[in-house]
């Protein structure tokens, strides 16, 4: 017995080194390490700015359940104390996690990402779970402990963990809400016109001025400024670019807060009234990165471009970049680009990554003619607004409701399984009083869902969805009556 003991301790630790070597492989592959000269600690900072999209965060999380999984049986095994097991998996996930983030700053094929420390320690912590699952006697264990825990006996306590659900639920809101501002932007970035800094997106066709501002104008203003694009010089301190493209080269920003757009390739002789020429051979880049820009508006989150531009040619793809805050073609803070005749949009917050690719920005048949036309784009609380030259031309779009069902299933189940969980404790806690059992369970699966349902609508400016509404509550919902239901069967099976 003790032999046949010792076999499935080895088993459980080369099952758990195997998971490790995976995670390892899958993450650093194929070990092209390059060390610089010098290395300091801001630079250090510096090489974790970057972000996730939808696809790696999946990925992050599948890849540390099995290691997760796997863990908690290694420690299950040598019979370490059920909290003690929660904290060892919690700091091995982060600790490998980081481990290979700071690796990843020395394979020049990999970016580290602050988000995966946390995506990965969440997987481990998930895999932790799913044994707790799987493994009859530990979820026995776990459910007569929480039935018959001091707590239980105590309504005053009870009320004390119904309160924490309630504020964790906020607290999960503020955590979305996060997700549509724009504090990742990238202060790195140059400002570019007709092109990406990587020269194979151009776009052909004329602009004459360029406004930025660090906040959302009001309809108001929006109306005054197309009546005279002069009147964006009034918005005072908001007004963090102004470029007038008059002349051949060179132009200076108006406002002397950010650098000068700089010719790339030969200007051209084409003069038609409609501003510069821009083209494949030729477009403008700033002399450096614009970066007091990008940090007002991320501080903000708030912005509005105007800039008035005419197609020379209504079938260029790519999208073909009109106006771009990018450092390539796969990151950016904002593009604003061309495809065939319509208008495309990509903006990096949290949520759509750091290419700015994960929802669809698209405004049809600007590009119909090549007549001049005046845009502008504002930006706030997850709502674009693009107004083409009056204001009965206009587009809203928010970026919750653009969001792809794939991703708004994974996001919801995200943030409900959680709740699901904790309510399930909360309804195992008040299981001796019946009124009050009955009261949590359809309270604590409505509740969350309207918190954070009504929290968007009201802080995003998104429409109320009863889609949605039930997504959180089926999560939430069906959580709690998986658990209660394996409680069960296992206490009929004993």
């Amino acid at each position: 017995m003790n032999q046949r003991s010792n076999f499935l301790q080895g088993f459980n630790f080369i099952i758990v080194i195997a998971n490790i070597l995976l995670v390892l492989l899958a993450t650093l592959y194929p070990f092209n390490f390059s060390i610089p000269d010098s290395f300091s600690l801001p630079e250090f900072f510096a090489s974790f700015n970057n972000s996730s999209d939808f696809q790696d965060q999946v990925n992050n999380f599948l890849l540390f359940m099995p290691l997760g999984f796997a863990f908690t049986r290694l420690l299950q095994k040598r019979r370490i104390k059920t909290k003690v097991q929660i904290f060892i998996v919690i700091l091995v996930s982060a600790g490998l996690s980081l481990t290979v983030e700071v690796l990843q700053i020395f394979l020049p094929s990999r970016m580290p990402t602050p988000s995966d420390i946390l995506n990965n320690t969440i997987g481990g912590f998930i895999g932790l779970i799913c044994f707790y699952l799987w493994n009859s006697q530990t979820f026995n264990n776990t459910v007569a402990q929480i039935e018959n825990s001091k707590v239980s006996r105590s309504i005053k306590q009870i009320v004390v963990f119904c309160i924490g659900y309630i504020f964790l639920t906020f607290l999960i809101s503020l955590l979305w809400q996060s997700t549509i501002n724009l504090s990742n932007w990238d202060a790195d970035y140059p400002l570019l016109i007709g092109n990406e800094e990587t020269r194979d997106r151009p776009w052909q066709g004329y602009m004459s001025e360029i406004y930025i501002a660090d906040r959302a104008i009001s309809t108001n203003e929006i109306a005054q400024g197309l009546a005279d694009s002069s009147y964006f010089n009034n918005l005072g301190n908001s007004l963090v670019a102004n470029y007038q493209l008059k002349g051949k080269c060179c132009y200076k920003e108006q406002t002397r807060q950010q650098p000068e757009l700089l010719w790339q390739g030969q200007p051209s002789d084409i003069q038609e009234g409609k501003g510069v020429f821009l083209s494949s051979s030729h477009w403008l880049q700033t002399a450096s990165p614009v970066a007091s820009l990008s940090r007002r508006i991320s501080k903000t989150s708030e912005f509005t471009v105007s800039t008035t531009l005419a197609t020379a040619n209504s079938e260029q793809f790519g999208p073909a970049r009109i106006i771009s805050i990018s450092g390539d073609s796969l990151r950016r803070n904002l593009t604003l680009g061309q495809q065939g005749n319509n208008l495309d949009f990509r903006l990096r917050t949290p949520m759509t990554g750091e290419n700015g690719a994960d929802l669809t920005l698209n405004i049809p048949n600007i590009f119909t003619d090549t007549n001049p036309h005046h845009i502008i784009i504002t930006y706030s609380r997850a709502t674009i607004q693009v107004y083409i030259d009056n204001l009965q031309n206009f587009y809203s779009l928010n970026l919750l409701e653009l969001m792809p069902k794939n991703q708004r299933i994974f996001y919801y189940a995200l943030t409900f399984i959680p709740l699901g969980f904790c309510l399930t404790i909360l309804t195992l806690l008040a299981k001796r009083r019946l009124i009050l059992s009955k009261f949590l369970i359809s309270g604590g699966i409505l509740i969350p869902s309207l918190i954070l349902e009504g929290t968007l609508v009201s802080e995003s400016g998104k429409n109320l969805s009863l889609k949605t509404l039930l997504l959180g509550m089926l999560f939430t919902g069906g959580t709690m009556l998986i658990l209660r239901a394996r409680a069960a069967q296992l206490k009929m099976r004993n």
